[in-house]
């Protein structure tokens, strides 16, 4: 296989993971609109912020253990769509769902390339 080929399939599932929790930060800025307080904020962002802490966890795990990670990435894709209910609608499931499935996707292909003999 060619080893530019190669590296994007290693570098792709990594970006990909960042740009998506960056993207589903943006939905914890509306707790900014609410007039919670200082601690109702600062708890109120914790909670909006707990998908995002999971997928970080996960991509730590998986830039080490491509296979593992994926795998979790395709365990908190089923996780995401069953708690988010994203297979009520097919956008909700392509912007939350599908993107996490997608990355867990690339992790094992990127795992199965690397020991590929």
């Amino acid at each position: 296989m060619n080893k530019t080929l190669k590296k994007a399939i290693h570098w792709t599932p990594r970006v990909l993971s960042i740009l998506f929790i960056l993207f589903l930060s943006v939905f914890a800025l509306d707790i900014f609109d609410m007039s919670l307080g200082i601690w109702g904020t600062i708890v109120g962002l914790f909670m909006h912020l707990i998908p995002n802490f999971l997928l970080i966890g996960i991509l730590v795990v998986a830039w080490k253990w491509e296979r593992i990670g994926g795998i979790l990435f395709i365990v908190l894709g089923i996780v995401f769509t069953l708690f988010f209910q994203t297979y009520q609608n097919i956008m909700s499931f392509l912007l939350i769902s599908g993107p996490v499935f997608l990355v867990g996707i690339l992790f094992i292909v990127d795992w199965y390339i690397a020991n590929k003999k």
